[in-house]
């Protein structure tokens, strides 16, 4: 049988999350300190632990068949890679920053000056949209040092909480665009690799669903069930269940986790009580 490769960021913040939600979905992955790969117990998986600026390459190369990765990264070293799912987490920006000295008005203002950056392509393809040329100064490593060395003007790189830019005194003016973890998949993934992606997409999927979903349950009269029906936003219909009392119902539904409170305040003035709220582990539709 076909075992998946997948690759992920072999340290940080997405390496954390990547594993995170492979064990959601059930994958059980023993990842001992600095193992460059590591076997799945009870799925045909193998992950490869990388480099992230490495990770499209290898996509591109076929050896691997899919990724977790920034879709920052694939903008600017694969385009042509395509994106299976959005994750939602690991969000980010690519933003440029100045000096917090700098008298910044407009992009023009950086036009023909140097920029630090390890994202070269996205850079110039930005600036450019502007008519605008600028002497890229490419840093693989601290590029929000390069402008108090004397090394850039500005620079473009990853702004999560801003706290980096910050400490280096350093103020966001522009975000290029936003990021956020992809699966990613290589164009050369076989049709019975494809099969055990796709299985493994429908685990994500329903682990994703969950984490956006609460499950509600409340008290409501017989009388105001219909009116509840028209404020829950149900996945087929409402769950109704008679209560001890002559009257009276339990009524059970899923709600989005961000119109929670909205939905919330609704169902107490449409007569609901004893409203309980439960997180949901998986949601397979």
């Amino acid at each position: 049988m076909s075992t998946l490769k997948i690759a992920i960021q072999k340290s940080g913040r997405l390496n954390e999350d990547s594993i995170q939600i492979l064990k959601d979905c059930g994958i059980s992955i023993d990842n001992g300190n600095d193992q460059l790969k590591a076997q799945a117990t009870n799925f045909p998986l193998e992950v490869l632990f990388l480099r992230n600026s490495d990770i499209p390459q290898y996509l591109m190369d076929g050896v691997v068949d899919a990724a977790i990765v920034g879709d920052n990264l694939l903008i600017e070293k694969a385009k042509n890679i395509t994106i299976a799912q959005k994750l939602g987490f690991s969000k980010c920006k690519v933003s440029v920053a100045v000096p917090k000295t700098f008298q910044y008005k407009s992009i023009k203002d950086l036009d023909g000056m140097r920029i630090a950056t390890s994202y070269p392509n996205t850079v110039i393809e930005y600036f450019s949209s502007f008519g605008l040329s600028v002497d890229i100064h490419q840093i693989s490593g601290s590029v929000e040092i390069a402008p108090n060395i004397g090394l850039a003007d500005a620079i473009v790189d990853i702004v999560s909480s801003g706290s980096t830019l910050f400490k280096n005194n350093l103020k966001e003016v522009e975000v290029i665009l936003k990021s956020e973890a992809v699966l990613a998949v290589s164009p050369t993934i076989s049709a019975e690799t494809q099969s055990i992606l796709d299985k493994l997409q429908f685990r994500i999927q329903s682990v994703l669903k969950a984490r956006n979903s609460k499950y509600i349950l409340m008290n409501v009269p017989n009388e105001k069930i219909e009116t509840i029906g028209k404020i829950l936003p149900v996945l087929k219909s409402l769950t109704v269940m008679p209560l001890a009392e002559e009257g009276w119902s339990s009524v059970h539904s899923v709600i989005d986790r961000d119109t929670f409170w909205d939905v919330i305040d609704q169902l107490k003035e449409a007569g609901a009580e004893g409203i309980l709220v439960c997180p949901i582990e998986k949601m397979v539709l």
